[in-house]
């Protein structure tokens, strides 16, 4: 087999092939190196790659293979890692001049898992710096292209991990998801992407942006693989006070299953203004798809729809200028080099440290918290927070899904809205309620637009329905293969 041919198995194949001596992890890594090497100048996914501690673990692995040891599923299975999912000894910079030289002294929860399960870690991937962005254009170090086409984004903030998908330079990836992070790259990149429901998957280790939606999920190309990717990385982490206990799910378990009588709404309020008629055609063939597979089509309003960006910005923003406020030059990360006293050295590091999208969250931020307006924003945003939930419970007590849009474009040309945040900002429309109301999301490609770029759809479940989005998502996967 060929490196090409290598690089293109999905995870689920590469993983029997490894456990049956068919591949050695060695090959397989040494392959996705090469890759890297070939394909990096263009695409730009990765801030650091960690060839010699990848072939040392891929080599640790073929030994216990031969020894006759039972192996975890992603044993020897090369991975990448977002850069605000800390790996000890390696460098975890969030994209910014803030930790550009920051080494974590321990691993994310995560990452411990991984390691459990013998995965190889190829590197840690670009992001909009702090995970604060949606074009992977915010990063102090580069931009990253989208492997379908050059010229364009490919999405954010997690695009450095659905680029190196995409562009086969790695197995599967992790990212991590505040208002749309993994599902919107996914889909301008035309992978698969998973927003766990919160508390499913550890934060520990997880650079904080907005604690209350952050959530770590994996980016593969099928659904099968991101099942896989899920049973190892979800479980109940001490560590992190938001981490759910519960019994252990075989997230894969229910794939093959029909999905006939499931109940698949579509709120009419993600098809209005601003949805470009090649998305609309898109994910309206897309339900029609699901029809043929037995499953049936309800209409339904979501009237908070509306509501929810601007909750969003102000819930997410005013728990970054809380989250963000440790980093001031004194403990860790960048300091300034000139300054004459305490309150210097804070205002000079955070305006020289911080990128521009960075410093705009955190006024907005602090704005929202402050005396006199804590009221009228931050507690308000809380209360619509409330009533989207509401919205979506209403809606599950009738359907078992959502089916929805995930942006309301594909990808857009780099530069293009880096003038207008808020336009960019306009483009997580459909993906940060799920965040709002703490709901699983899968993100898969459901089309192609005319001129050749991927068009995501998203199913958005109740809380802990990952196993039946995987169900519905193969169902439909299925019929596009």
């Amino acid at each position: 087999m060929n490196v090409n041919e290598l690089i293109e198995l999905p995870l689920y194949t590469l993983s029997r092939k490894l456990a049956s001596g068919e591949l050695s992890s060695r090959e397989a890594t040494a392959a996705y190196l090469q890759a890297i090497k070939e394909k990096e100048p263009s695409i730009g996914a990765y801030l650091t790659v960690l060839e010699e501690s990848a072939m040392k673990k891929a080599a640790e692995v073929d030994e216990k293979r031969a020894a006759g040891k039972t192996l975890s599923p992603l044993a020897g299975v090369p991975a990448g890692i977002k850069d605000n999912i800390c790996t000890k000894g390696v460098r975890t910079t969030c994209a910014s001049k803030m930790l550009e030289n920051f080494v974590s002294p321990y691993n994310a929860g995560v990452i411990e898992r991984l390691e459990e399960a013998d995965a190889v870690l190829l590197g840690k991937l670009n992001m909009d710096e702090f995970a604060m962005g949606s074009s992977t254009e915010n990063s102090f170090f580069k931009v990253t292209h989208n492997p379908r086409d050059l010229s364009r984004v490919p999405g954010g903030s997690s695009g450095g991990s659905a680029a190196a998908v995409a562009a086969n330079e790695a197995a599967f990836a992790l990212g991590s998801d505040t208002g749309g992070s993994i599902r919107q790259p996914a889909a301008f990149c035309g992978v698969v992407g998973m927003k766990p429901t919160y508390g499913t998957v550890s934060r520990y280790g997880l650079v904080a942006f907005a604690s209350s939606l952050d959530q770590i999920g994996p980016l593969t190309r099928t659904v099968r693989d991101s099942a896989m990717v899920m049973d190892t990385i979800a479980g109940h982490d001490r560590r992190d006070s938001t981490s759910i206990k519960m019994d252990a799910v075989s997230y894969g378990e229910k794939i093959g299953q029909s999905i006939r009588g499931m109940k698949i709404a579509l709120p009419e309020e993600f098809f209005g203004e601003g949805l470009s008629d090649e998305v609309r055609k898109g994910i309206e063939e897309a339900a029609l798809q699901f029809q043929a597979l037995g499953a049936e089509i309800v209409k339904v309003s979501m009237p908070t729809l509306s509501h929810a960006l601007p909750a969003y910005y102000i819930i997410s923003s005013a728990e970054a200028s809380s989250n963000l406020a440790r980093f001031d030059g004194v403990r860790y990360g960048y300091r300034a080099a000139d300054y004459d006293d305490i309150t210097s050295l804070y205002k000079k590091t955070r305006s020289e440290g911080f990128g521009a999208e960075v410093k705009r969250r955190i006024m907005l931020g602090t704005f929202a918290l402050s005396s006199g307006y804590y009221d009228a924003y931050y507690k308000k945003a809380l209360q619509v927070r409330t009533l989207i939930v509401n919205d979506y419970n209403r809606i599950f007590e009738k359907c078992d899904f959502i089916l929805s849009p995930v942006a309301p474009t594909t990808a857009y040309k780099i530069g293009e809205k880096t003038a207008d945040p808020l336009s960019m900002y306009l483009g997580d429309i459909y993906t940060v309620p799920v965040n709002i109301a703490g709901l699983p999301s899968l993100s898969m490609p459901c089309a192609d637009a005319p001129d050749g770029l991927p068009i995501g759809m998203q199913l958005i479940g109740r809380p802990f329905s990952e196993s039946e989005l995987y169900r519905a998502g193969y169902a439909y996967e299925k019929t596009r293969s």
